[in-house]
C-alpha cells in the first residue's frame, strides 16, 4: 500500500509504518503521537483586538504487560506533553474565567502527564491504577471537542483547578474501579494535593520529572457512580460523583477571628476541608450520530471563587455524508461566588481610591464549531464563541471570538 493511500485511510498521518505499527501492537506496544493547536481572535471584548496561538504536543506509549512478559491483566502507560503559546483572554484583558483556548496553561513547558500501572483483577471486574495521574482522566472525565474550557475536560477542574488537577498536569495517585455489572460501576481514588504541581514557575523547571516534591498538604478523594447503557444500539454515559479535599483552604470572607477580611486585613480563616459534587450525562439520541450532553458541578461556597458551572450541548457526526466531519453547539455558565463579591464590595467601601472588580454573577459562554476532517488523522475545527459578562461581572465587555482548533494524529 502506498504512503498516500495509508494516510487517506489510516487514523494516523504516517500510516502503519509499512506494517511495523500493527506488528508492535500485536506484540503489546502501542504508540500515541499527536499535535493540537488553538488560535483565537477577539472582535469585541477586552482592551484590544488581537490574535493568539497556543499548542500542545503529546508523545506516549501503552505497554501490554501480558503480551510482553506474561503479566496477566497488567498494562503500563506513559504520556509526555509539551505546551507553548499565548493566552488570548489574558493578553487582551477580556477578564474571562474560563479559558478561550482550553489547551493553554499549567506552565507552557514539558509535563509528565501519565506514568501509571494498570492492573485488572477477577476477570476484569476490578481495575486498579497507580502512578502519576491527572484526576480528570479518571473522574468526571469529559471530551475536549470544544475550544472553550467551559465545555472541555472534567468540569470540577474548571472551577477548583487549584487542587483538582486535569491534563496535562499529574500527581501521585491511585484509584480502584469496580464494575458492578456490564453497564454500571463505582470507583474511588486518592490524589496527592501539592501546590507545586499547579505552580507554573515550578512546572517550567520540574513538570517533566518523575519526582515527589515537598509541600504536600493532603489528598483529594473523589467517588463516582456510573451507568453506561446501550439501548437499541445508542450508547450513553451517566455519572454522579462527589469529592472531599482534606487539605482545606482559605475562607473567602472571614479572617482567623471570624471577622470580615476586608476590615481587618488579617490572615484568612483556614477551613479544614473542601468538597463538591457533579453530574455528567451524555446520550446518543439518533442512529446517524446526534449526541447530547449535560454537565453540572457545584463546589463549596466557603473557599471556591467560582462555585458552580452548568453546561449543555449537542454534537452531530457525519453532516453532508462526510463520516469524519462533525458539528457542535454548546451553552454554559460559570458562577462567581457571591461570598467573594461580598468581600469585594466591603473592601471597595473601605478603600474607595483602590476599588476591586466585583464579580457576582454568571459568565455565560456559547460556542458553535464545524469539524472538517480531510483525512481521518487531521481535524480542522473553526469555531465561534460569545462570552457574556466575562468573569461574572457586567463591568467587563462582552467578547465575540473567532477560533480555530486543529489536531493531527501521527
Amino acid at each position: 500500500m502506498s504512503s498516500q493511500s495509508q494516510a487517506t485511510d489510516s487514523p494516523y498521518l504516517f500510516g502503519d509504518w509499512n506494517g511495523t505499527r500493527s506488528r508492535l501492537a500485536d506484540e503489546g506496544i502501542r504508540f500515541e503521537f499527536g499535535y493540537g493547536s488553538e488560535a483565537a481572535h477577539n472582535f469585541t471584548g477586552g482592551t484590544k483586538q488581537i490574535t493568539r496561538y497556543t499548542d500542545q504536543w503529546k508523545l506516549g506509549s501503552t505497554l501490554d504487560l501480558e503480551k510482553l512478559w506474561g503479566w496477566s491483566g497488567g498494562t503500563f502507560q506513559i504520556m509526555m506533553t509539551n505546551r507553548n503559546g499565548r493566552n488570548l483572554g489574558a493578553d487582551a484583558h477580556i477578564g474571562n474565567n474560563q479559558l478561550i483556548q482550553e489547551v493553554y496553561g499549567r506552565g507552557q513547558t514539558w509535563h509528565l502527564t501519565v506514568f501509571a500501572l494498570n492492573q485488572k483483577f477477577f476477570d476484569g471486574k476490578l481495575d486498579w491504577r497507580i502512578g502519576r495521574l491527572p484526576v480528570g482522566e479518571d473522574f468526571a472525565s469529559f471530551s475536549c471537542d470544544f475550544q472553550n474550557l467551559t465545555f472541555c475536560g472534567a468540569p470540577p477542574g474548571n472551577i477548583v483547578g487549584d487542587y483538582w488537577v486535569n491534563w496535562p498536569t499529574s500527581q501521585w495517585a491511585t484509584h480502584l474501579k469496580l464494575h458492578t455489572s456490564e453497564q454500571t460501576y463505582v470507583q474511588i481514588g486518592a490524589y496527592q494535593i501539592n501546590p507545586n504541581y499547579v505552580n507554573d514557575r515550578w512546572a517550567r523547571r520540574n513538570g517533566w520529572k518523575l519526582n515527589n516534591p515537598g509541600g504536600t498538604t493532603g489528598a483529594l478523594i473523589p467517588l463516582e457512580f456510573g451507568w453506561t447503557p446501550n439501548a437499541n444500539g445508542l450508547p450513553g454515559s451517566y455519572k454522579v460523583g462527589a469529592w472531599y479535599n482534606n487539605a482545606g483552604g482559605s475562607d473567602l470572607y472571614y479572617d482567623v477571628n471570624r471577622q470580615p477580611l476586608a476590615i481587618t486585613g488579617s490572615a484568612a480563616l483556614k477551613r479544614d476541608f473542601r468538597y463538591g459534587g457533579y453530574l455528567s450525562f451524555q446520550q446518543q439520541v439518533s442512529g446517524k450520530g446526534t449526541t447530547v450532553f449535560f454537565n453540572a458541578t457545584q463546589a463549596d461556597r466557603n473557599t471556591s471563587a467560582t462555585d458552580r458551572q452548568i453546561a449543555m450541548g449537542m454534537e452531530y457526526k457525519g453532516p453532508f455524508n462526510r463520516a469524519n466531519d462533525m458539528v457542535g453547539f454548546a451553552i454554559g455558565a460559570s458562577h462567581a461566588n457571591s461570598r467573594l463579591a461580598k468581600y469585594q464590595r466591603l473592601y471597595n467601601q473601605l478603600h474607595p481610591n483602590t476599588p476591586r472588580l466585583v464579580k457576582n454573577g454568571y459568565e455565560y459562554v456559547s460556542e458553535l464549531f464545524y469539524n472538517w476532517s480531510p483525512i481521518p488523522s487531521i481535524n480542522l475545527r473553526p469555531n465561534l464563541q460569545y462570552i457574556l459578562h466575562p468573569g461574572g461581572t457586567r463591568q467587563n465587555s462582552n467578547a465575540f471570538v473567532l477560533g480555530l482548533k486543529t489536531s493531527v494524529a501521527f
